[in-house]
């Protein structure tokens, strides 16, 4: 287990469409979160920061796409690796999450 402050672990709200539907049917958000970070940091840094009880965490590692450029003569290059984690919170818990 890293030693991660609270601040360090979420970085943040991730939506998309699959997100908005896990939020609407599931009461689960999805935010982007530290490399390093683990699932009971995870769970311990989203009710300190949005004062919510968390059920249940799933995490995931994203593998960064491979991209061409045509302008530089088929240069390959790769975005970031990165994670993500779905938070389940306890029925009738909500949290407000802008787009970054």
């Amino acid at each position: 287990m890293s030693n991660l402050f609270p601040n360090q672990v979420i970085f943040s709200g991730h939506m998309t469409e699959k997100a908005s539907l896990a939020g609407q049917f599931a009461n689960a958000y999805v935010f982007k979160v530290s490399p390093k970070a683990s699932k009971i940091e995870v769970k311990k840094a989203v009710e300190e920061e949005f004062k919510v009880t968390v059920n249940k965490v799933n995490i995931l590692n994203v593998k960064g796409k491979i991209k061409r450029s045509m302008t530089a003569k088929g240069k390959i290059s790769k975005k970031s690796n990165w994670k993500k984690a779905y938070v389940a919170l306890k029925e009738g818990d909500r949290i407000e999450i802008s787009q970054d």
